[in-house]
């Protein structure tokens, strides 16, 4: 459905023609130029839906794919659009464009198509870049749901506070409904813009408050006002995101009990603290690209303690947020017994130097009996997991992060290589079991 066309390639090429210098100066306006013009082109499908837009730093695929169930549960015709993939009503199908938010025109398409398909409602995952971009103008949204804000895509804003109100953004034109995570140092930020309903949740405090956690080999439980959420899902940061989604449900009129059976009957998420294989050792594809991420899926993994937790990891985007490297591994000397650097989505940056500053992290701990980790670098991503999974034991745990279900690695020259962690894994036990 989202294949480039003619319109696509004459773009690219005005803009090459462009000084940079030129372009930056009306960028603002051209991005917004094209947003309403797709808009209208595609006669604003919009307004007849209601358009659920979820931001935040972390949490926001999983936060868009567990209210699209609980609507969908309720008898709600739904339209989905995510790093996670796309879906209108039961057609869907992945994201393969490497880029969570879709362009203006692409955007307004799915939007249209949706509406013809009879959805009333669309969740949809909306970015800081997107926003910059004005890739949401010409979008009606309803409800608009904070799920968090930690440091990220500085090199791209130029700040954090410029990333934060890139966010805001989405709050400031959604008049009607929003959603905040009462627990989040920013909350306040967000808070600030008025809605005709507001729902905060969390776990210390907040409208849709979680209590009695607790957290298992099985996944995570929680309670709500007398009802008990059993899930299959791991990690404290899941019941966050339920939370939010139980919250977006409540907007709309359902109420707990209703919406208990969809939370539950999730098996799983695709690439987020994805079990591929849970015996005679467990292996786990998640997207984890933040240090704060990176630390929640190994502290979920290290209770209770694995025999050992090995780490396949690497950077994503070379060439941006270079920051988080040596935060990576200092993050994975801290939890991992064996760690595998290797390659994830260079770009046009050399990959040994990306896994060289991941490398210098390890001596940002103090120094134990251990000394450095166990750890090596093996660039090729097949062979990294390969040997994971060869040196694995029953009752280990191997962590392969930074793909999550992506579908593609980003290589020089523009070009992407087809894949999955999640399949690699699969071919990979398979051919050992044989």
């Amino acid at each position: 459905m989202f294949k480039e066309g003619l319109l696509d390639k004459i773009l690219y090429k005005v803009k090459k023609l462009i000084p940079k210098s030129v372009f930056n100066f009306f960028a603002p306006l051209y991005h917004a130029g094209l947003a309403y013009a797709g808009a209208v082109i595609y006669g604003f499908p919009s307004r007849k839906m209601k358009v659920i837009g979820v931001t935040g730093t972390k949490g926001k695929s999983t936060t868009v794919f567990l209210i699209a169930k609980i609507l969908e549960n309720s008898g709600k015709k739904v339209a989905a659009i995510g790093s996670l993939g796309f879906k209108i009503k039961e057609r869907e199908w992945p994201n393969t464009l490497k880029m969570t938010m879709p362009g203006r025109f692409k955007l307004q398409k799915f939007l249209r198509e949706a509406r013809k398909a009879g959805c009333k409602y669309v969740v949809l995952e909306v970015t800081s870049e997107g926003i910059k971009q004005k890739r949401h103008l010409g979008i009606k949204f309803d409800c608009a749901v904070f799920t968090n804000l930690h440091k990220e895509h500085i090199e791209n804003h130029g700040s954090f506070e410029n990333y934060r109100k890139a966010k805001e953004e989405l709050f400031r034109l959604t008049p009607n409904n929003h959603v905040l995570n009462a627990d989040d140092a920013s909350v306040e930020h967000f808070s600030k813009y008025s809605a005709d309903k507001k729902i905060l949740f969390g776990i210390k405090g907040g409208d849709m408050k979680a209590s009695c956690i607790v957290s298992g080999k099985m996944g995570v439980e929680f309670e709500i006002y007398g009802t008990m959420f059993k899930t299959k899902l791991f990690g404290e940061f899941n019941v966050y995101n339920c939370l939010a989604a139980l919250s977006v449900g409540a907007v709309y009129g359902l109420d707990l009990p209703a919406m208990k059976p969809a939370i539950e009957r999730i098996e799983e998420i695709p690439g987020r603290m994805q079990f591929v294989q849970k015996e005679p050792f467990a292996v786990v594809v998640d997207y984890a690209h933040t240090p704060d991420s990176l630390e929640s899926v190994y502290k979920a993994l290290s209770s209770p303690k694995p025999q050992r937790l090995i780490c396949v990891l690497g950077a994503a985007g070379g060439g941006r947020d270079k920051w988080k490297r040596p935060e990576f591994g200092r993050i994975a000397k801290k939890y991992c017994d064996e760690i595998i650097l290797t390659n994830e989505d260079p770009y046009d940056e050399n990959p040994l130097s990306i896994l060289k500053e991941i490398e210098s992290g390890f001596s940002q701990l103090p120094i134990t009996n251990y000394q450095l980790p166990n750890y090596e670098i093996i660039l090729d991503r097949r062979e990294a997991i390969k040997k994971a999974i060869n040196n694995a034991e029953t009752g280990d745990t191997v962590i392969i992060t930074g793909k999550g279900s992506e579908t593609s690695i980003a290589v020089s020259g523009g070009r992407r290589i087809p894949w999955s962690d999640a399949q690699i894994v699969r071919e990979l036990i398979d051919a050992a079991s044989r």
